[in-house]
């Protein structure tokens, strides 16, 4: 691990830039649930364990139009838990190397827990969308706003949110986070897209980057796809996931571990502490 350790920090070094590539596993160590397989999930939430509800099921934009109870239940907890947390050490050690380098940093994400904003990063794409902002369900137009005042009650052993739900600012229908979900053709994705053309600008512009990739699996592989692309004329990509941890090309680097545990050793090394 020393040695892997040991390339992974000269591969950040060299770099002229940071690009951070994170999946769920990023959040692990601020204390937010693993939703990887059902027993995972269900660890998390054991009331959908007692409905047999599994978490591909819940994420399903239909459960508005059915069950708008269960659907704000869901989302409406997990709100709250995001605004909860505060992100873990590694999130500042990574904008702290970032804000090294004459081209700073930049996040693309898949995770819509807001925690990158909430750790102070500037540039970032969250490509599945946000659970920090809304939108109409029908959708009545193409209206994306911030979910600062909603605040669902959610009971949680039915959870189950209580009247009245949140609805668009428009016309007044049931409004749903903007969040990329399963089976989903009614996700407006204009504040993604920006964000993500942002982060593609700014990549162009810093061809010498390192690009450090954690606690993204091949399940979604939204993540890695991009890293990989990300990194493919340089090989600089270190990969950081204790599971699924391998490199296929170039000159990247695995390690095989947690996210802030990885974090806190490579940082020794580049301060020399």
């Amino acid at each position: 691990m020393s040695g892997a350790l040991e390339s992974a920090a000269r591969l950040i070094e060299a770099a002229d830039a940071l690009l951070v590539c994170a999946g769920a596993g990023m959040g692990v160590d601020s204390g937010l649930p693993d939703f990887r397989g059902d027993e995972g999930f269900w660890r998390a939430y054991p009331p959908y364990e007692r409905l047999g509800l599994r978490f591909a099921e819940l994420a399903d934009p239909r459960h508005f139009a059915d069950d708008p109870s269960l659907a704000w239940g869901f989302y409406g907890h997990r709100l709250e838990l995001y605004r909860a947390t505060v992100p873990h050490e590694g999130f500042a050690l990574l904008r702290k190397w970032g804000e090294a380098k004459p081209g700073g940093a930049a996040v693309f994400t898949s995770n819509v827990d807001g925690q990158f904003q909430k750790a102070g990063f500037a540039l970032v794409a969250e490509v599945h969308g946000s659970i920090h902002h809304l939108q109409c369900t029908v959708p009545c137009g193409p209206d994306i706003w911030a979910a600062t005042d909603v605040h669902p009650q959610v009971d949680e052993k039915t959870m189950r949110a209580a009247e009245p739900l949140p609805e668009c600012r428009n016309c007044g229908q049931l409004a749903r986070p903007n969040i990329l979900m399963f089976g989903d053709f009614d996700w407006l994705s204009a504040r993604s897209d920006e964000q993500l053309r942002a982060v593609n600008d700014w990549r162009r512009a810093h061809p010498n980057l390192v690009v450090v990739e954690l606690g993204a699996g091949s399940a979604v592989p939204t993540v890695r796809r991009y890293s990989e692309l990300a990194s493919a004329a340089t090989g600089a990509l270190v990969r950081i996931n204790p599971r699924e941890p391998a490199v296929r090309h170039g000159r990247g680097v695995s390690l095989p571990h947690g996210a802030l545990d990885t974090l806190t050793a490579l940082d020794e090394l580049l301060t020399g502490g």
